[in-house]
């Protein structure tokens, strides 16, 4: 099982490195961690689509080397996500990359019927966060994409979440189901879904992890609250999924984690025919790095 991101950008550079297209790459954070990818020998090269002039410009400004890359001259934002997608689709890349970019932009030309990549399944945010004093990283979902989930979405989110746990390492990944509370309240919805979500994973309707819910952050993590509080299932203490009951409470958890717990954080959108490496435009260039490792992590499964 990876445990660290060190873990993953080592697992990645022993098997096959991929190329990505960059949609915007005109970002002085985006170019740089796309070129700390190619000397780590996670991507075996990359085509940066966007203001060919700008990228040339930032990169000299940061003595960012470009001699290895393809650069696709296209100002306009909407079209350069539309090459990037386009890339892939016709097998010149792996997989695509939000470079300065809104999200909306780049999930508008992925879902392109033109474009090949779109499946016909939710679309869901995955984070990875490794986090000081676990053993272990944490796999969040979904703090970006679906605002307000039903039951069938989060058995959905499920389904994407568990199968980057698997490209991790983890065989049988414990999932919780966040809620307030680990007591069903028929007066809040996510603790019904959450009941409803176990016995769809105890019919066999979810399959390929565990799950467990309603369970609050702390019985979830933590062995110790569980037990305190009574709570004997597999999961409880031992999550290595966490799933949010909405977009509000998974990006809450998702950036305090990142800014109040220093954690170390990658994000990908499964459900598409490959991920979509994706982060917030604000992110470091570390975890624009590892959300790299981590996308093509999963395309080597």
């Amino acid at each position: 099982m990876i445990s660290t991101f060190t873990e993953l950008i080592e697992t990645v550079k022993t098997k096959e490195p991929k190329t990505i297209s960059v949609a915007v790459a005109q970002d002085k954070e985006v170019l740089t961690a796309v070129s700390s990818a190619y000397e780590c020998g996670i991507i075996r090269g990359a085509i940066l689509v966007g203001d060919k002039t700008e990228i040339e410009k930032t990169a000299n400004q940061n003595n960012i080397d470009l001699t290895n890359f393809q650069i696709e001259d296209i100002v306009e934002k909407e079209k350069a996500c539309l090459k990037a997608v386009e890339l892939v689709h016709k097998g010149q890349a792996s997989l695509p990359m939000k470079g300065f970019v809104d999200t909306s932009i780049i999930l508008k030309a992925v879902l392109n019927k033109d474009m090949g990549l779109k499946t016909g399944r939710l679309l869901s945010h995955v984070g990875v966060l490794s986090v000081t004093g676990f053993n272990r990283m944490f796999v969040i979902s979904d703090s970006a994409m679906t605002i307000a989930p039903t039951l069938i979405e989060k058995a959905e989110i499920i389904y994407n979440a568990v199968v980057v746990a698997q490209a991790l390492g983890i065989e049988i990944p414990r999932v919780a189901v966040l809620c307030a509370v680990e007591k069903v309240n028929p007066k809040m919805p996510a603790t019904t879904d959450a009941e409803e979500l176990t016995k769809m994973n105890e019919r066999g309707e979810i399959t390929g992890c565990l799950v467990k819910g309603p369970l609050a952050l702390d019985n979830a993590v933590s062995v110790e609250a569980a037990r305190h509080k009574g709570i004997h299932h597999p999961v409880a203490g031992n999550a290595d999924v966490l799933i949010t009951s909405n977009i509000e409470a998974g990006n809450i958890l998702n950036k305090s984690m990142e800014y109040f717990g220093n954690a170390q954080k990658a994000g990908i959108i499964m459900g598409a025919k490959v991920p979509i490496i994706l982060t917030s435009r604000a992110s470091s260039i570390e975890s624009k790095l590892n959300s790299i490792a981590l996308g093509v992590l999963v395309t080597q499964k």
